[in-house]
Parts: C-alpha cells; sequence; structure tokens
C-alpha cells in the first residue's frame, strides 16, 4: 500500500508541476509517430481477491515496455503499449502456490498539455487486454482466465532535444481474472495494477 500510494503522489506531483506553465505550440504535431522504449514497474493492489482456496495476492515485477504513438492532433495521440511478459508470484494465505507469466497490452488515447517549457505533462485513458500466457503451480492445473479493462495514464515528458524525451509515467489498469484449480472455479483474481514507468521516446 506504501508503494502504491508512493508512486501515486510522486506522479501526481509531476504532472501538476509541468501544467504550471503557460500554454503555446510545440514541435510535436499531428501525423507524427512516436516510439519509445523503457521499463515497467507492475504492482498489483495489495489485497487480490479472496478465492475458495483463501486470501490472494500477487508480487511485483518490472520488464521491458515499448510505446507506439500516432499524434492524431497536436494534442491527442492514440498510443500502444507492449513490454516483455511479466512474472507475478502468486500466494495463497501468504504461502506460495506458483507463478503467473502475462501481457498486458493496452490501447490509450493520450491528451498533452502544450507549453512553452521542456515540461509536457499528459492524462489519458483506454483499454487493457491481459492474458496468462502460462501458469506454473505445484496445486495441479490453476488457470486464470483473460481479462478486458479499463485503463487510466497520467505522465511527464521532458524535452532532450526537439525530437526525443525523457518520460515518467503512471498507469492503472482494471485487470479481473477468472481462476479455476483442475477446472474448478476458485473466484476472481483481482490484479488492477499501478504500472510506474520510465522510458526513452523519440519522435519521428
Amino acid at each position: 500500500m506504501k508503494l502504491r500510494a508512493l508512486l501515486l503522489s510522486a506522479s501526481a506531483g509531476l504532472a501538476l508541476a509541468g501544467m504550471g506553465a503557460a500554454t503555446a505550440a510545440s514541435a510535436q504535431q499531428a501525423g507524427d509517430f512516436t516510439f519509445g522504449v523503457g521499463l515497467g514497474l507492475v504492482t498489483p493492489k495489495d489485497d487480490n481477491g479472496t478465492l475458495s482456496a483463501g486470501d490472494l495476492t500477487l508480487g511485483d515485477d518490472t520488464q521491458i515496455t515499448l510505446t507506439l504513438e500516432y499524434l492524431l492532433t497536436d494534442n491527442l495521440g492514440l498510443e500502444l503499449l507492449a513490454a516483455t511478459p511479466f512474472t507475478h508470484d502468486i500466494k495463497l494465505n501468504g504461502a506460495k502456490v506458483g507463478e503467473v507469466e502475462h501481457l498486458p497490452p493496452t490501447v490509450t488515447l493520450n491528451y498533452y498539455f502544450r507549453n512553452d517549457s521542456k515540461f509536457t505533462p499528459f492524462v489519458g485513458a483506454g483499454v487493457n487486454f491481459t492474458t496468462a500466457l502460462d501458469v506454473d503451480s505445484p496445486l495441479g492445473d490453476l488457470d486464470l482466465q483473460d481479462s478486458w479493462g479499463l485503463a487510466a495514464h497520467l505522465g511527464l515528458d521532458y524535452a532532450l532535444s526537439e525530437n526525443n524525451a525523457l518520460r515518467t509515467d503512471l498507469r492503472w489498469m482494471d485487470i479481473d481474472m477468472d481462476t479455476s484449480l483442475n477446472g474448478a472455479g476458485l473466484g476472481t483474481a483481482e490484479v488492477d495494477p499501478l504500472v510506474l514507468g520510465v522510458s526513452f521516446v523519440h519522435r519521428f
């Protein structure tokens, strides 16, 4: 809980600081593409639900993230987030009972607050799709179903040059995965993670 609160406070503070600059045109324009590469820390919420087998918790993981965005207007961008597979420990009543490897591709519509400074804050909303690639458990055939849900995005770009920027951002994803063991339903894993990202973004 403390980590999630810290991530929220830090990202909100950075975005609000960037919003303080006077509005004006920027180099990024409608029709441009941006490509980003960085790292993303996925931290599921502390309480991931109560299954019939006990209280569920999922661990954190950090992986490489990739983004591709198309600027629909000078202020609006349509972004696709991809990543290398994330792996989380699965615990029931505090005891590790397996691992899940998953991918959470997300499509987001971002709004950029253009200004004269090197800082460009943005907010966004979109849709997340999460699929479990592999679930390993000594308990048997543990299965987590695919999930569709809403996503929110908050971030800040710092211009390194006309075409390059350093980005820090925070995402929230609504991820609920129906869970079963050996074909018998256990309940729903409520992942709902925060994703803290740092990346290098290039405009072309």
